[in-house]
């Protein structure tokens, strides 16, 4: 059930839903999709390719999410939420066996499975007071969950051999299972399983402006995010820093900042709205990685931590928007942003890659700063042509 203008409805939930349990399940999702980041550069020396190559790890990964985003938003829409994430979880163990592109790619496929349905979970059956609050601690929890599975990979690699890191995964996986059972059984949900309504609800959607531009501001999202965190290891592996897996897991403790700003968002986007977020968004993100290239490793983690900042708000004020530009399908509206959101990630991870090795990290940065002005542009336009869909009820 929603009101007129999409919005959660003021309903009273059948159980209570704690912020903190939903964040949980989104912390132990995202390490899946990172975890090998700050193994690449061991991982191109072990088998000896460039960061280009290499940065297919996480390529493979985000492609299939982009890939399979759109089908997990319809299977989530006819099956359920809860039912379709216990699937997911459950599943995830299997590639977690492997240490292999086919099972990074596979990770890919399901977890989407997830993403696209605890949005849609969350708008259904957290009142409206509570939705805003409730969700940014789900994206809270990603970005919490994009740290520790960067440095508990680093961590367990750091002697040398990576693959123990994947098998962390199958235990984080299985208490992921654990948290989706306890979820309150749904009270809202109202399958959609008729062809004609599915696409009637497809093509509403790929009409939806709103729902567009934010797919649009998602794929420059998740690039720059992408391009930044592949590429710098590579930069601090390298002279005068020598840093190793360990050590380049620490600085991803950067993310934890995010854990932070994310909920802070929350109250700026009800007063400002999305597109005001966006903006300060990419004006904080244009700042981090000018302070990139400079020498100094702490001036390097301070750029980065403004970087992710960034990237963490404008990711709070799309998710908002997702579930705001549509009246029903909100499985469907969330896969195809995660398509076009990991698009960008997988286009990043081999164009940046490609970036780095022409030009070092200077050209990495030059391409970041193009999407973010991009996104800039973006926010501006859409405030002008399209204001009213883009404010906060």
């Amino acid at each position: 059930m929603t009101t007129s203008t999409g919005s959660p409805s003021p309903h009273t939930p059948a159980a209570h839903i704690s912020p903190l349990h939903i964040a949980a399940i989104g912390t132990l999702l995202l390490m899946n999709v990172y975890a090998p980041q700050a193994l690449l550069p061991l991982l191109a020396q072990e088998f000896a390719v460039g960061t280009a190559q290499v940065g297919t790890v996480i390529g493979s990964t985000t492609l299939a999410v982009a890939l399979a985003s759109p089908a997990a938003g319809l299977l989530a829409d006819a099956l359920g939420r809860r039912r379709v994430m216990l699937g997911a979880f459950a599943l995830l163990l299997l590639p977690c066996l492997l240490a292999a592109s086919a099972a990074r790619f596979l990770q890919g496929l399901l977890i989407p499975l997830v993403m696209v349905a605890v949005t849609a979970y969350l708008a259904e059956e957290v009142p409206r007071w509570q939705f805003g609050r409730t969700l940014t601690a789900y994206v809270a929890g990603t970005v919490l969950g994009g740290f520790l599975g960067r440095f508990v990979s680093g961590l367990v690699a750091h002697g040398g051999d990576w693959h123990p890191a994947f098998e962390v995964l199958l235990l984080t996986n299985l208490l992921g299972l654990a948290l989706v059972w306890r979820l309150p059984a749904e009270t809202h949900f109202r399958p959609q399983r008729s062809r004609w309504r599915t696409r009637v609800t497809l093509a509403a959607h790929l009409r939806n402006r709103q729902l567009l531009s934010v797919g649009v501001a998602g794929f420059l999202i998740l690039f720059v995010l992408v391009a930044v965190f592949n590429t710098v290891p590579f930069r601090l592996a390298a002279p005068p820093y020598h840093l190793g897996p360990g050590p380049l897991g620490l600085i991803f403790a950067v993310y934890l900042l995010g854990v932070v700003v994310t909920p802070a968002t929350a109250p700026l986007l009800q007063r400002r709205g999305p597109g005001f977020v966006m903006r300060a968004a990419a004006g904080t993100g244009l700042l981090g990685l000018g302070l990139t290239l400079l020498s100094p490793l702490a001036v390097i983690v301070a750029g980065l931590a403004l970087a992710s900042t960034g990237v963490f708000m404008a990711q709070a004020a799309a998710q908002t928007l997702v579930q705001q530009s549509v009246r029903s399908g909100r499985s469907l509206a969330g896969g195809l942003y995660n398509f076009t959101y990991y698009s960008g990630g997988a286009a990043a991870s081999v164009v940046a890659g490609l970036a780095f090795d022409a030009g070092g990290w200077a050209r990495v940065v030059a391409l970041c700063a193009a999407a973010w002005a991009l996104l800039l542009a973006l926010s501006v336009w859409v405030r002008r042509t399209a204001a009213e869909p883009f404010q906060v009820r």
